[in-house]
């Protein structure tokens, strides 16, 4: 078998778990996970055989304890091998796990411990001089124990058979923070495994590569990376702590040919590489590949340029793991201006408002239905308003699809103003900014105007040592694009940062709002 058909056999796996043993079956020898210390004596590595192992010794340890298939357990935990072993553990299990970031602080971990009704609560003790433990107390949770270095342990003979169904929901992730109000996302195990397999199809990955994990892995993109893993059998190097120049020396070391994780974290790799233009960042860096947030096409040209390698993108979203991905062999233009194309059995409809198909090359609302989509929300209400009459999944996202198949995003429906009756897109006033020097990032709001119904902000982070940049220097580039006046920014706001979430960094332009209405 080649190595793509046997991840197209892999992918068919009715379960997590029943993916996890047959990679272990396959090369039980082979390095699964690097944990990348900052002192290179600390660095620890797990074969595809010990993940198995140590997984099923971990699961029987927590049924010791009273987990049992379908009990809830809220977990907390920072991107470590042992974060990995209790979320397979309980997969093993059968149990439903309520991944929560690790800097969510006592609202947000409060609201997911009662949403879940969680029965388990895994924390770190205290981390990054924060006291999760005691933040537990404060929350009444219940069954709390400590999971950073020590997990439970016990003797794998005692445990029940693994489930053999993979579309029950087993998964609660929680919405990322772009709105105020998080929701309870439901997936299966079948939805994150079709999420998993899109991305590492698109990629054309193969065993020889060495990724990485650089954002929390209670993310969606947690399942959805360890999946591609498991299809293909390479290693992943994981970074607890991520900030640069610090982690480089982890890349480095551990020959990473495939990083990424989201716009913000391509422009500190590009940061970076602007210090020594001359020398590689990364030798072996072939591939950056990401997602979760807005990529403007100069940023695609500036990695392809300076990094020396190449940069695809793709649109996912916590209640769809992966929708579309740019793929290497795509052409520079598809992988600068769109989020690629979906796989086979993920179906994207673009409509009217009310539901109407549209044709090619028409922006609309974007709608989906396939297997990673997921089962719906914690709150029935939620669900019941976002599937339609033909069970596709209402995104908020608005787009259009190209005469190939290849998906462009314009913004979200929010993130449509309208000035004077007039629509207009944020995301395209966005990507001309961001050619601007002085522009490091921005983001484009709209804002309550007695005269004008809404008023068209630009909110910039500029780069360290830029001179501040003024209103008429913004408008006048923006003419000069050829950008029609009635969309031109009438307000500009400089900040020092962008509020930003803390998985994949994105632009929390809810906060804006509030504090420039």
């Amino acid at each position: 078998m080649t190595d793509t058909a046997t991840a197209t056999e892999l992918s068919r796996s009715r379960t997590l778990w029943e993916l996890i043993s047959r990679r272990a079956a396959l090369t039980p020898d082979t390095t699964a996970l690097i944990e990348a210390a900052e002192d290179p004596a600390d660095d620890r590595t797990l074969t595809f055989g010990q993940l198995r192992e140590r997984a099923e010794r971990v699961a029987a340890g927590l049924y010791a304890t009273g987990v049992r298939p379908g009990t809830v357990v809220a977990w907390q935990l920072p991107t470590r091998i042992e974060t990995v072993l209790l979320s397979l553990a309980l997969a093993r299990l059968g149990a439903v796990q309520s991944p929560v970031i690790p800097f969510y602080r006592d609202r947000e971990t409060g609201f997911a411990l009662r949403e879940s009704k969680a029965e388990f609560f895994a924390v770190p003790g205290t981390w990054r001089g924060f006291d999760h433990t005691a933040m537990a107390g404060r929350l009444g949770a219940r069954g709390v124990f400590e999971a950073y270095d020590a997990l439970p342990d016990g003797d794998p003979a005692l445990l029940p058979p693994p489930p053999a169904d993979g579309t029950s929901v087993r998964w609660i992730y929680w919405t990322s923070g772009t709105t105020s109000d998080p929701k309870g996302v439901l997936h299966t195990d079948r939805s994150l495994i079709a999420g998993g397999s899109c991305l590492a199809d698109a990629l054309h990955l193969t065993p020889a590569d060495v990724g990485s994990m650089a954002f929390p892995f209670a993310h969606i993109a947690g399942p959805d990376y360890t999946v591609m893993l498991l299809l293909y059998g390479f290693p992943a190097v994981l970074f607890e702590k991520f900030a640069m120049p610090g982690a480089l020396d982890g890349y480095r070391r551990h020959g990473v040919t495939v990083a990424g994780g989201s716009t913000a974290f391509y422009s500190m790799f590009l940061t970076e590489q602007r210090k020594d233009p001359g020398t590689p960042l990364i030798p072996t860096l072939r591939l950056l590949a990401g997602g979760g947030a807005p990529k403007p096409p100069e940023i695609y040209h500036a990695v392809v340029r300076e990094l020396g390698c190449q940069l695809t993108h793709g649109y996912g979203m916590t209640e769809v793991p992966m929708i579309t991905m740019g793929s290497p062999d795509d052409t520079p233009e598809n992988l600068a201006t769109t989020e690629g194309r979906p796989p086979a059995g993920m179906s994207i409809r673009i409509t009217t408002p009310d539901g109407a198909p549209l044709p090619p090359h028409t922006d609309g609302e974007v709608r989906l239905r396939g297997e990673a989509v997921c089962q719906g929300y914690l709150n029935q209400e939620r669900s019941d308003e976002v599937f339609d009459a033909d069970g596709y999944l209402i995104t908020g996202d608005l787009g259009h699809l190209t005469a190939d198949g290849h998906l462009v995003l314009t913004g979200r429906s929010k993130d449509v103003i309208i000035r004077k009756g007039e629509n207009i897109s944020a995301k395209e006033i966005e990507d001309l900014l961001h050619q601007l020097p002085a522009v490091a990032d921005v983001a484009v709001i709209g804002l309550p105007d007695p005269e004008r119904g809404e008023r068209v902000c630009a909110v910039v982070e500029q780069p360290p040592g830029a001179a501040p940049l003024t209103l008429p220097q913004l408008t006048a580039h923006l003419r000069a694009q050829g950008l029609s006046p009635h969309k031109l920014p009438e307000q500009l706001e400089l900040v020092d940062a962008l509020p930003r979430n803390d998985a994949l960094r994105k632009v929390l332009k809810y906060k804006l709002r509030e504090r420039y209405a």
